[in-house]
């Protein structure tokens, strides 16, 4: 099963310019190889079979048909091969040479793509040799002995995916042919290119083609002529690039003497699904829908099995690296805080109001009110932070809630919920030595009523704590700490919450209150609604009821963003922690996942306001919108038969 992957490759073989047999037979070389790879498509550059830089030479007869006989050649050898392979020859058609690229597959080409952009400026001048294959009527061409069709607009249809080609300048047009080709259904585009090199380029065509492949939503295989190309005026460095919607997965090294080719497997499912999903896509290919396109049909293989994959599977999706993390940090206080701002202005609320347990959630939340109340010249002192100690909190998260809120200056309130939920217990006949689920979700209750109340008294809004994981969980009591007035951290997963605490604290000046901060991140996740240990330690960790959260987190971004199935999102996770955990841990809590994620959909249905900070929400006004009875059977039966 390959669960919608296909292998891709893009080389730069060794080149000999005008020896079209030494260059055939280096193309041969990486065509096998890339069968046993398991490589399903492999693209060479632009004229790779006679060599680009052949300039008046491209006249000569003799050229034109050692060409052809070379690719004759790489037919024969296909035959018993599965990989398709992509190719560039001039090739003689009604009384013009057009710049081309030939798709083979199994002993056949299956069609022929001419170049439609031809640059004439500069260092270019390929309107002396070629001509555009905009200025030929589409058809059909015999070429090695097969009627072989010929155009710009041919799509190559596999049983799960289409691809297009095009050649090098064609995608520096302002409406390159890869646009249409994937309006008109091509998942991935190969360019075959003679992309010279001058100070500068390279960032700027990285750019240009990670753009393109955004702006299609498609994977986009680019391999450029290197060494051994003519240097009498102008330099091939050898580029090659293979992208997947705008993500880089992999490119060729830089100025090498060497023959290169990177190899990469192109998620399609994910394409498709970005693709039906994204509305603006399906609008503007209907612009299309009557241009005529020439389907052919690839010759059904057998189904490559995917046991690894050679990219790189995140295994923490909403948490990036390096600088693009100090960014994503950054960004993400910038929403919250201006959107609770908007929401204080709005209400014109005199005060905040929140429950603060020493724990990762309610420490951002009280770090997002502090900066909106700095924003709006408002003070500190009237937010008001609650810590209400029951029969599970620690001297560690009280001592650290309450050291926190002295130290960012805000009013403190320490109101107990003991003695009111032991009174709860009395009135309702529960037994206080049954730790069961009235015993939790009572004091959760308490503790909302009590923060409601409060708002009540200061004209205040209460700030929710809750993030976005425990909304997919439903790890949350139902009108208890699953209501506010604002939710802040509703679109913040549980991975990414302790990153922004962490980065608050490192930009902190006051050394006490950074130190208060990174020992709360220090501390485990608990909603302390159990009872302590002898030593004080908290007994009741949220990750061994419910999960590990880099887990939870993981099957939420791949379930909201690309609605995986089961089975793929299995694969996945297995491949991202594999040295982690077991495969029977990841099927385990995968399980739990689902059948939280169904059962809990009840209280995400009136789930309180809160800002979208990244590409994953469950706020049901906005992008999860979901029956709260919908039946989980499909997905459950899944995993279980993994």
């Amino acid at each position: 099963m390959n669960h919608g992957f296909v292998k891709v490759a893009a080389a730069i073989p060794n080149v000999r310019v005008a020896d079209c047999h030494y260059n055939i037979q280096e193309i041969e070389q990486f065509v096998i190889q890339a069968e046993k790879q398991g490589v399903e498509i492999i693209s060479f550059p632009e004229l790779c079979i006679s060599g680009y830089s052949c300039q008046d030479l491209f006249q000569q007869k003799i050229l034109l048909d050692e060409a052809e006989t070379a690719l004759a050649h790489l037919i024969n050898v296909s035959r018993t091969l599965d990989v398709i392979s992509i190719v560039g020859l001039p090739i003689a058609y009604r009384g013009s040479l057009l710049n081309c690229a030939a798709v083979i597959q199994k002993g056949k080409i299956l069609g022929i793509i001419p170049k439609s952009y031809l640059p004439n400026y500069k260092e270019f001048y390929e309107k002396r040799w070629f001509t555009s294959g905009m200025d030929i009527p589409e058809g059909a061409v015999l070429l090695c002995g097969q009627q072989v069709p010929l155009g710009q607009h041919i799509l190559f249809h596999a049983s799960s995916y289409s691809f297009g080609v095009e050649i090098c300048e064609d995608v520096w047009a302002p409406i390159p042919p890869s646009s249409v080709l994937s309006l008109m259904g091509a998942d991935i585009i190969f360019n075959l290119s003679a992309d010279n090199d001058v100070v500068g380029k390279y960032n700027y065509l990285k750019g240009l083609l990670t753009q393109q492949s955004s702006r299609c939503i498609a994977g986009y295989v680019f391999s450029g002529c290197g060494y051994g190309e003519s240097t009498q005026d102008v330099v091939f460095g050898g580029k090659a690039f293979i992208i997947e919607n705008g993500t880089l997965l992999a490119e060729a090294k830089r100025h090498s003497i060497e023959p290169q080719c990177i190899v990469a497997e192109m998620d399609v499912e994910r394409l498709q699904i970005e693709r039906r999903v994204n509305t603006t896509f399906s609008q503007n290919a209907s612009l299309y829908r009557d241009k005529q396109v020439h389907i052919v049909e690839i010759e059904k293989v057998a189904t490559k099995s995917l046991p690894t994959l050679s990219r790189n599977i995140n295994p923490h999706p909403f948490v990036p690296e390096g600088e693009e993390l100090d960014e994503r940090c950054k960004d993400i206080i910038h929403i919250q805080t201006e959107g609770l701002a908007k929401r204080v202005q709005h209400s014109h609320s005199k005060s905040l109001v929140i429950g603060i347990s020493g724990g990762l959630d309610s420490t951002l939340a009280l770090l997002i009110s502090v900066r909106t109340f700095d924003l709006l010249g408002l003070s500190r002192k009237d937010i008001v932070g609650i810590t209400m100690p029951g029969f599970g909190t620690t001297d560690r998260t009280y001592t650290n809630a309450m050291n926190l809120m002295k130290q960012l200056g805000i009013t403190i309130r320490e109101i107990p919920i003991r003695e009111a939920c032991i009174q709860h217990f009395s009135d309702i006949g529960h037994d206080i030595t049954k730790h069961d689920v009235t015993y939790e979700n009572s004091q959760a209750r308490e503790r909302t009523q009590i923060l409601m109340d409060v708002a009540n008294q200061v004209n205040g809004l209460v700030v929710g704590t809750g993030d976005l994981s425990e909304l997919a969980l439903g790890w949350a009591t139902y009108n208890g700490d699953h209501m506010s007035m604002y939710g802040v951290n509703a679109g913040v997963p549980k991975t990414l919450v302790r990153h922004l605490v962490s980065w608050i604290a490192q930009s902190m000046q006051d050394e006490l209150t950074r130190s208060t901060l990174l020992d709360i991140v220090d501390t485990p996740i608990s909603p302390e609604l159990i009872p302590a240990d002898e030593k004080g330690n908290i007994t009741q960790k949220t990750e061994d009821l419910v999960g590990p959260y880099e887990l939870h987190d993981f099957f939420l971004y791949y379930v909201l963003r690309f609605g995986f199935r089961p089975s793929k999102l299995y694969f996945l996770a297995c491949q991202a922690f594999q040295s982690i955990y077991a495969a029977d841990v990841i099927k385990k809590w995968l399980y739990t996942f689902y059948r939280r994620f169904f059962q809990q959909q009840f209280k995400r249905s009136c789930m309180p306001d809160g800002p979208k900070v990244g590409s994953c929400s469950l706020s049901p006004r906005g992008d999860w919108r979901m029956p709260s009875d919908a039946n989980s059977t499909a997905w459950l039966s899944e995993v279980e038969s993994l």
